[in-house]
């Protein structure tokens, strides 16, 4: 149930943000028979610019609209990146992320999860992780050896994608020599795809409407519009949380068992920092007393893309504002029924470059049927794009060797911490992409699909030559916003959190969400998350 704020003050778990790992601790938690209360810092969920799927476009464009559901954050000015301040969009609402993202289900590559394993984390091996996943989904295809039914998130297919991305799934099968499969999600991830999104029936299955939403619990206690200040620490442990209301009073809520951040890659670091747990000279630069000297807040890594887009009839959709309202007026007479009632993002490939280590694939894939913002999407304003009808192709770092950090910018719990994902600081990330860029190429010069290109809007002429290429590159690549890493878990030094999600010297706090990644998963981390935060319900449940 969701609750006035000054309504709930002590359960047995506090957790704090309603994201795509909390939401779901939560509603675990509470399913279990624990009292609960879940602080989010945004609004309820209960507007469609979140609920229908294809309003995802409209927010990310319209800045006015895009304010109201997610955190105004940028990075720092990225050095490799021609010092652009990049967008770093999170999700300021229940369901967090999995609100306002683009609905693609992946869960990664067997290989991540077993390497985690290999690491010191015992118990997150694939094939101990694999119950989890299957627990929380109710795949269209329904239940076998690798994929479950009966679960609150919801995994379809979109029911028909453009010719253009049909033709491109061919031209990439027979180009870069993967087979077009229909589940990457199941015995093998390689291959041409359609993408998996979490979506039914024209709705949008967040971990707020899987787990809060569908799940109604009077165990659990949502406030919304509180600000998590601090994590109250005495004596050594966690015994509930300060926040912050919308009228500007403070209170502690309190936690009988346990406290458990889920404020996500950004969120989570800054609060435990805020809380005395980081590195400590960094908290004494603040003023902050130091609790725990971890490492909270390094390790931080993302995905990032490089659009390239190709004008063809074949792509059917236009950007422009009354092609958009023709889509969301059918889709409220029949929900489900147009694009609006989906994700954007068509065909997947999840291929091996020349720079392939091991058996799994490196590189994946994104297809949009639509033209992409040039040169970029950082500037906080109403991004205009080609309005002819398109495909944009965008061969995607999925295991970037650049490594960053977040820091705090002060000890003002309001003010947006220092965001630093060093993107292209190691060079081969940038030799990836130009590979990447490559391969794409040649894709596209495939017979089936070539003769279907009327232009290439990008890369054009002007980037033929791999030398323009690489002076452009930093001006097109852009975070998938997958960021992950900043409260680690291991079993070494550089860990923040032990494989139960245990704080390091800390007694009754733990961390659930994609921060806790060692290293990053191959594929959107959406769907990981949702395990992440499975899995922390089982181990508190035991």
């Amino acid at each position: 149930m969701t609750a006035s704020p000054g309504s709930a003050n002590e359960a047995d778990y506090v957790v704090v943000g309603a994201g795509s790992a909390g939401a779901v601790l939560a509603g675990r938690l509470a399913q279990a028979g624990a009292s609960v209360i879940l602080l989010e810092a945004g609004r309820k969920d209960n507007t469609q610019l979140v609920t229908r799927p294809g309003m995802i476009s409209v927010v990310h464009t319209v800045p006015q609209l895009k304010k109201l559901v997610t955190w105004k954050q940028y990075s720092v000015p990225q050095k490799h990146a021609n010092n652009r301040e990049i967008p770093f969009t999170r999700g300021k609402v229940l369901g967090g992320s999995s609100s306002v993202n683009g609905m693609l289900y992946v869960r990664g590559n067997r290989a991540n999860f077993d390497s985690w394993a290999a690491e010191g984390n015992k118990g997150w091996s694939y094939d101990e992780i694999l119950p989890a996943y299957k627990r929380l989904e109710n795949w269209v295809d329904g239940a076998d050896d690798y994929r479950g039914t009966g679960g609150p998130i919801e995994v379809t297919r979109p029911r028909e994608i453009t010719p253009i991305a049909e033709e491109f799934m061919t031209a990439a099968s027979e180009t870069l020599g993967a087979p077009i499969i229909k589940d990457y999600n199941g015995e093998s991830q390689e291959g041409l795809s359609v993408f998996q999104q979490s979506v039914k029936d024209g709705l949008r299955y967040s971990s707020s409407r899987g787990f809060i939403t569908n799940m109604p619990n009077s165990h659990l206690t949502v406030l919304t519009h509180v600000h998590a200040t601090r994590v109250v620490i005495e004596n050594g442990r966690a015994i509930g949380v300060e926040i912050a209301e919308k009228n500007g009073s403070r209170r502690i809520v309190r936690a009988a068992k346990e406290v458990i951040v889920s404020g996500g890659v950004i969120g989570s670091p800054q609060l435990l920092m805020l809380s005395g747990i980081g590195p400590a000279g960094q908290l004494r630069e603040h003023g902050i007393e130091v609790v725990a000297d971890l490492p909270v807040g390094q390790n931080l890594h993302d995905h990032l893309f490089v659009p390239m887009t190709f004008v063809s009839k074949k792509a059917i959709h236009r950007g422009i504002p009354t092609y958009f309202a023709r889509g969301i007026l059918k889709e409220m007479r029949n929900p489900g029924s147009s694009f609006m009632g989906r994700t954007v993002f068509e065909a997947a490939g999840f291929v091996k470059t020349k720079f392939a280590e091991g058996d799994h694939p490196d590189m994946q894939i994104h297809t949009l049927p639509w033209s992409y913002p040039t040169p970029n999407q950082d500037e906080d304003k109403l991004h205009l794009v080609d309005r002819r009808p398109a495909l944009t192709v965008m061969p995607s770092l999925i295991y970037p060797k650049s490594r960053g950090e977040v820091k705090l910018a002060s000890a003002d719990p309001f003010a947006a911490p220092l965001i630093d994902p060093a993107y292209l600081t190691d060079p081969w990330d940038t030799e990836f992409l130009i590979e990447g860029i490559k391969m794409i190429r040649e894709v596209m010069s495939h017979k089936s699909i070539a003769g279907d290109i009327t232009e290439n809007f990008f890369p054009g002429q002007e980037w033929a030559d791999e030398t323009a290429l690489r002076r452009e590159l930093p001006n097109r690549v852009h975070s998938i916003y997958h960021p992950v890493g900043t409260c680690r878990m291991g079993v070494d030094e550089r860990a923040v959190v032990d494989p139960e999600l245990k704080v390091r010297g800390i007694e009754g706090l733990r961390v659930a969400d994609a921060s806790i990644m060692p290293s990053i998963t191959g594929g959107n981390t959406n769907a990981p998350s949702y395990m992440i935060g499975e899995k922390a319900a089982e181990l508190i449940n035991g």
